[in-house]
């Protein structure tokens, strides 16, 4: 019987509710291994017109945070900014390892007859309370801030790593290489690479088994403060950071927020009711905690641009410093060792891998752009990739729905309310849960 106009009008309908998405779809994944593959092989080819190290500016007038810049890409920030004029701040745990580097930096440097103005401040990323205590020191000195630049992050494999000999990758035998490890790295695709190229030469029906065998296993670590330890110390402290620095670098203004993100998100996922990767609907590995806290972390970087009034002169952007060699491989599994003295003329050094977010740190074009990217309202922040050039973050970064559902459980997790960039911003007090209140 064939139903009248008005007869389909008063017939109510019913709305199928949008299924949640659980984790990045096969296309994402294979799209997201491809870029970081590509990325890892052709980066030096890429970067080849740039110096190193990178020439910088005079940079006298400004004022630069660097966390983590005790070893590796940090170290190389904090000293290059310094001597080009900066005042730096090396914001670290290990304060005697950063004096340390200071008294030996002064005595190797010879410019113009003056020190470097350089001074260290404690900083737990590890503690949401050491990060308010932090702000609250910085803030209380009224001065201006004209750089943050979060660069402290962690990749942590605890316990025993364990992936398919390459005779099991054919499905000839179920032996097991065994590794134990305890290390903490910065971006290193390496390591997943390896576990990638096993899954990916298994037969499509023995997928499942090697997604939760070629993995690097161990025990789940929390902070004190409850939160999984990749996603605090690569994403919620920052986060908790640049907010609360908020009043300094408007003060500063134009200044900088810059996030020293990672290749690796373009494989993450961020499932907002369970940042924390306890429920158990996914399977925890180091590698699914460090790729889901570099993608929660690009995507708060961009609600926050687009949150950020261009009245404040704060630009917020995230950079890759490409595939940057670390000195684990030495405990690491043999195979491990060969495929990193196979590729050397592919990986960066550190200080190459310092390149992209000292340029983000003193291009003088870098606000512009930032600024026509909300303008054309651009879904994402400004992404500097490791050749300098800006590039475009993952697919799943694009998402936002849920980068403004991220934005809003992140303020949950580090105890601030829901209007404390607006309060903050026009120099009203913030009272945050892990520390004193924020004025």
């Amino acid at each position: 019987m064939e139903t009248t106009p008005s007869e389909s009008s008063s017939t109510p309908s019913t709305t199928v509710p949008k299924k949640k998405k659980q984790r990045l779809g096969w296309i994402e994944w294979i799209r997201g291994w491809m870029y970081i593959i590509y990325e890892m092989l052709f980066q030096r080819i890429m970067a080849s017109h740039l110096q190193n190290p990178l020439s910088l500016p005079p940079i006298n007038n400004l004022t630069c945070i660097v966390t983590g810049s005790t070893s590796g890409i940090g170290l190389q920030i904090a000293r290059q900014l310094a001597e080009s004029g900066a005042h730096v701040v090396m914001a670290v745990r290990n304060t005697k390892a950063a004096h340390d580097l200071i008294h030996k930096w002064q005595s190797e440097w010879t410019g113009l007859g003056l020190p470097l103005n350089i001074e260290v401040m404690e900083l737990d990323l590890l503690s949401l309370e050491s990060v308010s205590r932090f702000a609250e020191a910085w803030n209380a000195r009224m001065g201006p801030l004209h750089v943050l630049i979060n660069n402290a992050g962690i990749f942590s494999i605890r316990g025993y790593w364990r992936f398919p000999s390459i005779t099991a990758c054919h499905g000839i035998e179920e032996g097991w290489m065994v590794a134990h490890c305890d290390l903490f790295m910065s971006s290193s695709p390496v390591f997943s690479f390896v576990q990638m190229v096993c899954f990916l030469q298994m037969d499509r029906s023995n997928a499942q088994t090697v997604e939760g065998s070629a993995e690097m296993k161990g025990p789940q670590k929390f902070s004190k403060d409850g939160h999984e330890e990749h996603m605090q110390v690569n994403h919620l402290a920052p986060a908790l950071l640049s907010i609360l620095l908020l009043p300094s670098l408007v003060r500063g203004s134009p200044s900088r927020i810059i996030n020293v993100n990672s290749v690796m998100h373009y494989v993450g996922f961020v499932d907002t009711e369970d940042m924390n990767v306890v429920s158990g609907k996914r399977k925890y590995t180091s590698l699914v905690g460090y790729t889901g806290s570099k993608l929660a972390q690009v995507m708060f970087s961009s609600v926050l641009h687009r949150r950020l009034p261009s009245e404040s002169g704060i630009s917020v952007l995230c950079v890759s410093p490409g595939v940057v060699q670390t000195n684990v491989a030495r405990d690491l599994p043999k195979i491990v060792q060969a495929g990193y003295h196979l590729i050397p003329y592919f990986i960066f050094n550190a200080q190459e891998g310092s390149r992209s977010a000292l340029f983000s740190a003193t291009d003088p074009q870098i606000p512009e752009y930032c600024e026509l990217l909300k303008s054309d309202d651009w879904p994402v922040c400004a992404f500097i990739s490791q050749d300098c050039r800006p590039t475009n973050p993952s697919e799943e970064a694009h998402n936002i729905d849920t980068a403004h559902e991220v934005w809003e459980k992140t303020l949950e997790m580090i105890g601030l309310p829901s209007d404390a960039i607006e309060k903050l911003i026009e120099g009203e007090d913030v009272r945050c849960r892990y520390g004193e209140r924020q004025e």
